[in-house]
């Protein structure tokens, strides 16, 4: 910490970027600033954390007398603010000032108690502690600003805009940390000592000296300190590598000397679980968020943003939505575009509700029918199709959301019941008088994508191309979950009500463009939801591009043209054979770009050789010009299939190269079958590695009609290079991939296997699982 004066703290200011920002006592933030010149430096800043309790005056009053005699509170005051999302004017609530922010939950339920859960609603009670900080002073991750500290508070100037597209970043520090173990068993565990440590910077490794593991761990973390990054990447640091190495500190007896943070903290050592959680009819897992302080912990395994848009799109989300990079990094789409709504409640003095209690209106079961309908769709034309045009609409529900102003507190809002902008087929009214907290977070969001497309379509240089590219893939995410967070039941902002509205208003807005298609001549094959793919003999590039302007004037919403296919294949149901599927095709434009959707090389669990194989005959059909040469390429497809099945039946492919990944609906112990993943995990939960419901699984298929479950498969860590596995089962997926993209062609399963393996019948015979 830098100088005293005085008596007191009083600093030169500070111009630089924040990197990070956390609680570091009762009412104590701390933050962490790059500076211009290069220095990275602490500040401390005192910060009362505040809460609000809303309820009849006399109830507020009573509420009072308790407050005095309560530790938790350093004090309270009745202000004007907006208690609920439906009220268009302040009212009188109390705010409290908490001693320590830690205790907030435990106050509030108190609060409630004495209420009997009916007199008090409280707010602003689960907002991160450092998200309100940053919500409080207006700032934001890397943002770029000048700090003044005086007596130990921070003030911030910002020089800097969350609407800014060409911001400046500092020149950040990365390195990875990669641990390999002493294996002494047949697979790896806790108890196995570290064999080396290496810290990584700049694609070069830097040495870690040390004959024993004591001095193998003192000197990664004097290599930590000396090369001292603002980013630390690892693979699997949250759930397994900083257990690991706290564990073997431990053992060492140097835990206390296992600093990476900045702070003087050293790392924990407890081994926990993480959570387990339910989502849109799916099982989830998140592994424990490992904190250091001072830098930021990126593990590359537990993250969706950095994993689909790299560093350059997770600064773009942390800055637009406020949230610390190390939590970005890990939370949830939901849960970061929740921060920006939060923000904007925030500055608006609209109090964010603790416990939700917007209701759905009434409906009747007519009303239900009609208005419980979603996107509308048109069934694709099974089969093959020449000279097809996609066109899409350009972030259709959003642009929707933001025009028609539809929000929790604006359909069928009370104060205009006679307004003019109705919701179609259901009626209900849309406010007409104010602007809704979605809309105000939705417009920042399309403004900036649509400018960084632009940018991204007229930039000459490829890495800026790239960079932009990135950033509005980001944004994208963010979108496309403000329309599924209007029908959340737990969305503070949301209303199962606004999120029918939306739907409706989608429905009319596909249904006008087909009707203007089909008058101007054009055939639709297919449509979901925002995206048409229509035809028209001799229709031209221009011609489809006018259409596509006029739609964008008369309805509102900017529709594009995606491209024109050669040649599109629509795929029936593999279950259900002849009926066809909404979101399985594959085909290539003009310019020879392949787009496949919902087959086997798009799905994550295939392995990596079949969708590989998969592809390989597609890039083979590809080279077709038109239908016909399509099914004249066929029988080449098919030799590319042969050549990958001739692979597989003479051991040629890679044990690795053939790992399944599969998701765990239960616990290992709680499957009542022997399903593969089921028995991998156990295999995995043998090894010490802890397994939970959510987490994903590797294996490979050794031999899938063992009597013995645990000889079917190999978990992930027990496979090399000469692991045998089941050839049979493998040909099986293979020839089913190629059947799923030739069945419309009258390419069965059998016919398929018959035509491939002719030549080869007697090896596969010989072959031993």
């Amino acid at each position: 910490m830098r100088g005293w004066k005085g008596g007191f703290r009083r600093l030169d200011p500070v111009r630089g970027w924040l990197l990070d920002v956390y609680p570091s006592g009762p009412s104590e933030m701390t933050a962490w600033i790059i500076a211009e010149n290069g220095e990275r430096l602490k500040f401390t800043d005192r910060f009362t954390r505040r809460i609000y309790v809303s309820g009849r005056m006399r109830d507020l009053q009573e509420l009072t007398k308790h407050l005095t005699r309560s530790r938790s509170v350093v004090d309270w005051r009745l202000v004007e603010k907006r208690a609920d999302i439906m009220d268009s004017k302040p009212s009188k609530v109390l705010e409290i000032d908490i001693a320590d922010y830690r205790r907030i939950p435990y106050f509030a339920r108190r609060i409630l108690r004495l209420g009997g859960y009916e007199k008090y609603r409280l707010h602003n009670i689960d907002v991160p502690v450092s998200q309100a900080y940053m919500y409080e002073k207006d700032i934001f991750p890397l943002a770029y600003l000048t700090v003044i500290d005086y007596e130990g508070r921070l003030s911030y100037i910002l020089h800097d805009s969350v609407e800014s597209i060409d911001y400046a970043l500092p020149p950040l520090r990365t390195a990875w940390l990669h641990i390999r173990p002493e294996k002494t068993g047949v697979s790896t565990s806790f108890n196995d000592p570290i064999e080396a440590v290496e810290l990584e910077v700049d694609g070069e490794s830097v040495a870690v000296d040390g004959k024993s593991e004591e001095d193998k761990i003192l000197g990664f973390v004097e290599a930590v300190k000396r090369e001292d990054p603002d980013i630390i990447f690892t693979r699997g640091g949250d759930s397994l590598l900083f257990p690991y190495l706290a564990h073997r500190a431990f053992v060492n007896g140097i835990l206390d000397k296992l600093i990476l943070s900045r702070e003087d903290l050293p790392v924990k050592a407890q081994r926990s679980r993480g959570r387990t959680f339910f989502s849109y009819g799916r099982i989830y897992h998140k592994a424990p968020i490992r904190r250091l302080f001072g830098r930021i912990h990126i593990d590359v395994d537990n993250t969706f943003i950095y994993a689909s848009c790299g560093m350059e799109g997770l600064i773009e989300v942390a800055r637009t939505c406020r949230v610390p990079l190390h939590r970005a990094a890990r939370a949830s789409i939901g849960s970061i575009m929740s921060s920006l709504q939060l923000y904007t409640a925030w500055k608006d003095d609209l109090l964010i509700p603790w416990k939700k209690r917007e209701p759905e209106s009434f409906k009747s079961a007519w009303e239900l029918l009609v208005a419980d309908r979603g996107g509308f769709i048109y069934e694709p034309k099974i089969g093959i199709h020449e000279e097809v045009y996609e066109v899409d609409f350009t972030s259709m529900f959003p642009t929707l959301m933001l025009k028609k102003n539809i929000s929790a507190e604006t359909v069928l809002c009370k104060c205009c019941p006679d307004s003019k902008l109705r919701v179609p087929e259901l009626g209900y009214n849309i406010c007409e008088k104010r602007r809704g907290i979605v809309p105000k977070t939705l417009e920042l969001l399309l403004k900036k994508r649509l400018e960084y497309k632009r940018l991204r379509r007229e930039a000459h240089d490829e890495e800026l191309r790239r960079v932009y590219d990135l950033r509005q893939q980001a944004l994208k995410w963010i979108l496309v979950t403000c329309f599924g967070y209007l029908g959340y039941r737990n969305a503070r902002f949301g209303k199962v009500d606004a999120h029918i509205a939306v739907c409706a208003f989608a429905r009319e807005t596909l249904l006008k463009t087909a009707k203007m298609a089909e008058e101007r001549g054009f055939e639709i094959i297919h449509g979901i939801v925002d995206s048409l793919w229509i035809r028209k003999a001799g229709a031209s590039p221009k011609e489809v591009a006018d259409f596509c302007r006029e739609v964008s004037r008369e309805i509102g919403v900017h529709l594009s043209v995606e491209g024109k296919y050669r040649w599109i294949v629509f795929l029936p149901s593999k279950a259900l054979g002849g009926l066809p599927v909404l979101n399985r095709y594959y085909g290539v434009f003009e310019d020879g770009e392949i787009k496949v959707r919902g087959i086997e090389a798009r799905r994550r669990d295939t392995p990596h050789f079949i969708a590989e194989a998969q592809m390989s005959m597609i890039r083979e059909l590809a080279k077709a010009r038109d239908a016909e040469e399509f099914i004249e390429r066929i029988p080449s497809a098919l030799k590319e299939l042969r050549r990958h099945a001739k692979a597989l039946i003479r051991r040629e492919v890679e044990p690795q190269q053939l790992l399944i990944t599969k998701q765990l609906s239960h616990d290992p112990s709680k499957y009542t079958h022997d399903v593969l993943q089921a028995i991998a995990a156990k295999q995995l939960a043998k090894m010490g590695v802890e397994i939970s419901a959510g987490q994903t699984v590797q294996y490979l298929i050794a031999d899938a009609k063992n009597k013995h479950a645990h000889s079917r498969v190999l978990a992930a860590p027990h496979v090399n290079s000469k692991t045998r596995y089941d050839v049979k089962k493998y040909l099986e997926m293979l020839f089913s991939s190629a059947e799923n993209i030739l069945s419309p062609f009258g390419y069965s399963m059998q016919k398929i296997r018959d035509y491939v393996l002719h030549q080869e019948k007697q090896t596969l015979l010989n072959q031993k699982p």
